[in-house]
């Protein structure tokens, strides 16, 4: 047993051509000469009518699989929310500038499915080709790791803490680029990553995973190389979000509203860095956060609506040029201290150039409308927003091509490179934090395995490990335990006490407040260990669990579920594998964060 090398990094070559790099934003004054983009957008927004500018601020869910042709469910899901029947309907009623694409409004079934839908959506909104009409830009979350929408055969990456540990800039850039060119094949122009809030809080509900660690440092370098990977190698747009930084907070956004307590010089050492460096990167859109920073505002108010971050700090200090995107309109943080009706407005004021998900549409639409006719806003502030849109729908080639090819979206989707990229990408993250039994790897073949605990329908992550055992001559059973009941608990322990090995994911086992809350996770752990036999524990979110595992002796993270993270997980196990990710934060003791339990950069390897 060895701990790996701080300074060990392995680089992977770069497994795709990269494409001609995406202008970046221009931060020099005067304004540069007339361009063929300045030129389309002046004519095309000298075209366009009030509710059509209005219109193009605004990026929404749409229900169906199809433009036209929904089904009953989803026309009357559409009818409900919106008025009208059909997402073709949706985008003429409202002139809108963008779609978000989700699996709960039915938008993502296959490449064929969403290739076709984005071309349906394109020609609703261009329509007859009159003046004024504009393509869409279409988007999705598809951060990978724990958060993707994008279902197989398409690339399944490790989110951002997996590339944390295996800090690899090529690797992240590898991840972003593949990812995009996947997106951009099936008319996705907008990922909604990468993320650049820095992790410091190890009980930050909504982040954790999702952000890239703990060091700004490293955060700022890989999402930089995100950046790079997402424009100027797969010609999408990338998203910096949250701003000002959401990663040191105990509230999630989407049910309260967090206060972010660091001072204006903790925001510039920790939280900055990252945005600074998108920006330096030419980043073309970053998205805002619902969070409270009194050091950068005292009002009270959240980012989104905040004039002194927005404009003042983000735009003014930092100097971005780009398009600033609202996070969801719809979650609780924005809406806790003015009404629907107030926040598009007051987000616009902010400096807010996309809308995104308003919870009731029409409503937001039409304060807008009336804000410009009562003088609180100005048709010039609507004009400035929708030239930075535009611009940026003119680098994207929609101006020029806004369809895509059916065919070679399905060709592109899950392509072979892309898939064995997935695992050279993979294998450096997998992280060994504890093996003081000495446990693994695990020598000889024919035990008896139980792979139990956490479990996800979409992934099977216990039925993968299992496999991978069987495939190696072991007699392993599947036994899925998520958030398992008193009876379970009894259950699962007996069985494994038949068995050689236990294998027991967990995921979050350290929140018994909100994932957890009868902490059932821990006490499946404490029931298995009881039984005397060995067990291994996989965390295959948030590494800090094992802090809350007392008596673990052999201990991994994974970071994600996916099917390579569980492929890469068994092959360690068994050897195949050496493990060469290093924890990418801190993990402190279950007493609080003032006790190292295990340092950042810590890994051990076989």
């Amino acid at each position: 047993m060895k701990t790996r090398s701080v300074t060990a990094t392995v680089l992977m070559a770069t497994l795709v051509t990269t494409l001609a790099p995406l202008p970046v934003h221009a931060s020099a004054e005067p304004p540069l000469p007339p361009t063929a983009e300045q030129g389309w957008v002046t004519s095309t927004l000298r075209h366009m009518s009030l509710e059509q500018k209005v219109g193009q601020l605004f990026s929404t869910y749409v229900y169906g699989s199809d433009a036209t042709e929904p089904t009953a469910a989803d026309r009357a899901a559409n009818r409900a929310a919106f008025g009208v029947e059909t997402p073709a309907e949706v985008i003429d009623r409202f002139h809108l500038g963008g779609v978000c694409y989700f699996s709960w409004s039915h938008n993502l079934d296959s490449p064929r499915q969403i290739a076709g839908l984005s071309n349906g959506l394109q020609r609703a909104a261009l329509g007859d080709g009159s003046k004024g009409r504009v393509p869409l830009l279409i988007s999705t979350d598809q951060e990978q790791g724990t958060v993707l929408r994008m279902p197989a055969p398409a690339a399944q990456f490790p989110g951002a803490m997996a590339l944390g540990a295996g800090r690899s800039p090529q690797d992240a850039r590898t991840s972003a680029d593949i990812t995009g060119r996947e997106l951009r094949a099936v008319g996705i122009h907008q990922p909604y990553a990468p993320i650049a809030d820095v992790n410091v809080n190890p009980g930050n509900p909504v982040i954790g995973v999702r952000s890239f660690g703990a060091d700004p440092t490293l955060v700022a370098e890989l999402t930089a190389a995100q950046v790079a990977g997402f424009q100027d190698g797969a010609g999408v747009t990338a998203v910096a979000k949250h701003f000002p930084g959401h990663g040191d907070t105990a509230t999630d956004s989407h049910t309260g509203l967090p206060v972010i307590n660091h001072s204006r010089a903790e925001w510039d050492r920790i939280d900055a860095p990252p945005f600074r460096r998108a920006i330096s990167a030419g980043v073309e859109s970053i998205m805002t956060a619902h969070i409270v920073v009194p050091a950068l505002d005292p009002s009270g108010d959240p980012a989104t609506l905040s004039p002194t971050i927005l404009t003042g700090v983000l735009r003014g200090e930092l100097g971005f040029r780009g398009v600033i995107v609202t996070d969801a309109l719809n979650m609780a943080g924005v809406r806790q201290k003015y009404g629907d009706e107030r926040v598009p407005v007051l987000a616009i004021k902010a400096g807010a150039d996309q809308l995104l998900m308003p919870p009731n549409l029409a409503l937001a639409r039409d304060a807008v409308l009336r804000a410009v006719t009562t003088g609180e806003l100005t048709e010039r502030r609507i004009d400035e927003s929708v030239r930075r849109i535009l611009g940026m729908k003119y680098r994207q080639g929609l101006a020029r091509s806004p369809l895509v090819d059916v065919e070679q979206a399905v060709r592109t989707v899950g392509a072979p490179g892309h898939l064995a990229a997935v695992t050279q990408v993979t294998d450096p993250t997998l992280t060994a934090v504890r093996n003081d039994a000495g446990l693994l790897p695990l020598a000889g073949t024919g035990r008896s395995v139980l792979v139990t605990g956490w479990n996800s329908a979409a992934f099977a992550p216990v039925a993968t490990v299992a496999d991978g055992f069987t495939a190696r001559g072991a007699r392993a059973t599947a036994r899925p335990a998520t958030l398992p009941s008193d009876a379970v608990i009894a259950a699962t322990a007996t069985q494994a006490a038949e068995h050689d090995l236990t294998v027991v994911l967990v995921n979050k086992a350290w929140d018994t407040t909100i994932t957890d809350p009868r902490a059932t996770q821990q006490r499946l752990v404490a029931a298995l260990l009881a039984t005397g036999k060995p067990v291994v524990v996989v965390a295959v979110r948030d590494p800090y669990d094992i802090a809350h595992l007392p008596d673990v002796t052999t201990y991994l993270a994974t970071y994600s579920y996916t099917r390579a993270a569980m492929d890469a997980l068994v092959r360690a196990l068994h050897g195949e594998l050496s493990p060469r990710g290093r924890l990418p934060v801190t993990i402190p003791t279950a007493e609080g964060p003032g006790t190292v339990l295990y340092p950042y950069g810590h890994g051990l390897t076989w």
